[in-house]
Formats: C-alpha cells, sequence, structure tokens
C-alpha cells in the first residue's frame, strides 16, 4: 500500500519539503547518529532514537523495505576520560553502556536496528577511507595526524549554510597550529600514553569522530543512501564534515534527505551535560513508563524545540491514559485481550476518513502531532460505539473494526496502550524546580 508519491519530507540540505522519492523503488537506506557510550543516555538523546524509529516504522507501514543503521561511538575522547575516572578500560566502558542503551531502547519501544555497527570494530574500513582521501589530495598528514582540508572540498558549507571565511573552531573540532586551516578536522589522531590505539600507514592511532559515520554508511548503505538523520546539534560539524569525506572520497552525493529533529530544552535553555540541565532517561524511566516518555516526545513534530517541564508531562499523562482507557474499555467489551492480534480490515467510509487523515498528517514530513489528533479522534468514536454496543449487540462488529484500526494506527508510532503508572510527585517536584 505503499504511498510514496504523497510523502514529503523536510531536507535539510535544500532547506524545504520535497517529495521523497528513494534511490531504489520499494527500498530505503537509512543511517542515524547514535550514541556516544560513556553514560546512560539522557531525555535529549532518546528524542532523535523516537523520532526516527517511528519515521522507519511509517517507512515500513507504507511498504518499504528499510535497511536502518545506527551505529555506537566507543572510541572517543569522552569515553577515554570516563574510563581513567572510573579506573576502567575504554573499550569495556562503552560495552556496557551499550547494553544499557539497549535496556532504555526496549522501554521506549524502540526496535533494533538493521545493524549496530562499533567504531572499535570497523578500524580496516575507516584506515582504507581515510587513505583514499589522502590520495586523492583532499587530507594530509602532520606529525602523525591526519586531516581533511575543508579547502580542498569547494562544497563546504551547503549543509549547515556556513562560509569558510566565518568558520570558527567550535564545539569538537579541534584548534592546532598543526592544521593548515581552522575549520581543518581530525581523521586520524597519533596515539597517546594510556589510550587505546590501532595499527595504521601513519603510525599508532585512533580514528576522530567524524569519519566513523562516513566509512559505516558506506559499508551497510553504498556510496548514496536514501535518509540520514539525527540531532538537530549534528548538522555542523559533523553531519557538514560527513559530506566532505563521503563525496570527496566517493564523487558522489552522500544521502539525498538530511533529517534533523529539534532540542529539547528546560526553561528555555538546549538540555545538556555541559550545562548541567539534564535529566538522564534511566532515571525518569524508574518513575514513569517509557511508552508515556514515547508519546510525550512523539506528541509534538519532530522538527520543534520541546520544553521539558512538569506541565508538559502532566498533559502527556493525561492525554495518555485517556486513550489508554478507551483500549481496556474496547477490549473489555469485546472479551479480547489483545485487540492488534487481527489485522484492521474495513470499507467503512467513516473509519477509511481516519485513517486517511493519520496517513495525510504523516505523509506531512511526519507529523505525528497531527497523527496523535487522529487517534483522539478515533477513540472518542470508539467510546461512542462502546455505549451503542452495550444496547444494540449488532454494534460490536463496527466496534471491532474501529478497535483494529486504533491498535493498528497505534502501533505505526510505536505506542502500546498498555496500564501504566503516571508521574511521581516526586519527579514532578525536581522537573517543576529544574
Amino acid at each position: 500500500m505503499r504511498q510514496k508519491n504523497e510523502l514529503k519530507v523536510y531536507n535539510t540540505l535544500s532547506g524545504k519539503k520535497e517529495d521523497f522519492v528513494p534511490r531504489v523503488e520499494g527500498k530505503v537506506g537509512m543511517y542515524v547518529c547514535g550514541p556516544t557510550t560513556y553514560n546512560y543516555i539522557h531525555l535529549g538523546n532518546a528524542r532523535p532514537i523516537v523520532v526516527f524509529d517511528t519515521v522507519r516504522r511509517f517507512l515500513e507501514y507504507l511498504g518499504y523495505e528499510v535497511t536502518y543503521v545506527q551505529n555506537f561511538t566507543d572510541v572517543d575522547d569522552k569515553i577515554i576520560n570516563r574510563a581513567q575516572e572510573e579506573n576502567d578500560s575504554p573499550l569495556e566502558l562503552a560495552a556496557r553502556y551499550i547494553e544499557e542503551y539497549f535496556k532504555d531502547a526496549k522501554d521506549l519501544n524502540v526496535r533494533q536496528a538493521s545493524v549496530h555497527p562499533r567504531v572499535s570494530q570497523h578500524m580496516p574500513d575507516i584506515i582504507r577511507f581515510i587513505q583514499i582521501l589522502l590520495d586523492k589530495g583532499f587530507a594530509y598528514l602532520m606529525d602523525g595526524d591526519v586531516y581533511f582540508s575543508v579547502e580542498s572540498f569547494q562544497e563546504y558549507g551547503k549543509l549547515s549554510k556556513r562560509d569558510l571565511e566565518d568558520l570558527q573552531a567550535g564545539a569538537r573540532v579541534e584548534v592546532s597550529e598543526k592544521k593548515k586551516h581552522p575549520g581543518d578536522f581530525a581523521l586520524w589522531k597519533k596515539a597517546k600514553a594510556g589510550e587505546p590505539s590501532w595499527n595504521s600507514p601513519w603510525g599508532e592511532g585512533r580514528p576522530g569522530w567524524h569519519i566513523e559515520c562516513s566509512a559505516m554508511s558506506n559499508k551497510y548503505l553504498g556510496k548514496t543512501f536514501d535518509i540520514h538523520a539525527g540531532g538537530m546539534d549534528l548538522i555542523f560539524p559533523h553531519h557538514e564534515n560527513e559530506i566532505a569525506q563521503s563525496e570527496a572520497c566517493h564523487g558522489a552525493p552522500m544521502a539525498r534527505y538530511w533529517l534533523h529533529n529539534g532540542f529539547i530544552t528546560v526553561n528555555q535553555e538546549k538540555m545538556s551535560k555541559s550545562l548541567g540541565n539534564f535529566f538522564l532517561l534511566r532515571d525518569i524511566l524508574q518513575k514513569y513508563p517509557g511508552q508515556v516518555i514515547r508519546f510525550y516526545l512523539l506528541s509534538t513534530h519532530y522538527r520543534s524545540p520541546i520544553d521539558f517541564d512538569n506541565e508538559k508531562l502532566e498533559a502527556a499523562q493525561k492525554g495518555w491514559e485517556r486513550l489508554q482507557t478507551t483500549q481496556r474499555l474496547l477490549q473489555e467489551t469485546l472479551g479480547v485481550e489483545n485487540i492488534a492480534q487481527d489485522k484492521a480490515e474495513t470499507e467503512k467510509e467513516e473509519l477509511l476518513a481516519y485513517k486517511e487523515r493519520f496517513l495525510a498528517a504523516m505523509n506531512e514530513d511526519f507529523n505525528t502531532a497531527l497523527a496523535i489528533a487522529v487517534l483522539f479522534e478515533l477513540a472518542r468514536e470508539i467510546n461512542v460505539l462502546i455505549t451503542e454496543a452495550a444496547a444494540e449487540p449488532q454494534k460490536k462488529e463496527e466496534l471491532r473494526e474501529a478497535g483494529q484500526l486504533f491498535a493498528e494506527l497505534s502501533e505505526v508510532l510505536g505506542l502500546n496502550f498498555s496500564l501504566a503508572q503516571g508521574l511521581s510527585a516526586e519527579f514532578a517536584q525536581e522537573v517543576e524546580g529544574s
């Protein structure tokens, strides 16, 4: 039931909504930047994980075969520093937090990717990639370090809309006298004592941050793939640098569509570890069910910011409970434990209208907020049918069809309306006072 001609996505590269046309008909290659594994993920990390899991679900619902790649950065300065603090091996520490990630993702009903590549397991691919850039003159060797020359790539800045003249060394861009241009970035870092390192043609060392995604996306999705996604904070420098590396290496576009979710803020400030205003998802999940958190994250369009506060959490809780109550009453009325067991099949115009509005919302750049609004409309219809079915048993078949559609559309969003506890008063006060 693919509706490929109706889906429109906002492409950061072009700065506008575009018709979604995959490179290969019926198939979608999708790469999403995953976490740097030196701690539990926080709520800001959880947003792209939930958002792009939902994008994947909707593409599959439309009939596409999706190859979904999400990496783990398990070689990084932050991991090394944390491991030194804890007197642990960097790779062992990263592996431990990767396992913890999967626990949190499961609570959010996030499906595992088709493949979860790790930097440490792809050194030969990364080294080959860097060597090609050196051979083509896009990179240079300087005292055991290898840097990408931003001046050698004429289109540098096309994603973030930045000019080379205006570039300043920002977060995670090294400032070094060894660089030819302030915007040049490390592809390979010379080994330092006590840090993990690998052998390369340029000596012992480890890769820079950006090269990993270029090498691993190429390995699993090819030179050009359909969707590259991540948080808005990755547009520059990470995704900009990925484009430069990949397109310099292959002479072909890296991704056709670039999707970026908005920030989560606390009191209108971006949630981040550096500001100390972040909430670990693990802490929230101890007091608030993962499905409710997923509902909360999807109740705002993915490109819009979300301000994390008590009032919005309470609203999400109440909305969740309304939909959950509808499903519970529905199943009690029909005498079934799981209405989602049977595929939704209906020809009733009233029910098809809900489905069409749901599809229209999701086809308009994955507008989950409007899609959830359709679920509320359908829930109200189901509540009316529940009341009518008590007096008119023949209404139960229509109720069953409505319930099956409700379950089908909920599943597209990854929502499973099981019983859930609300936000604890203690945690509500913590959020209120943040």
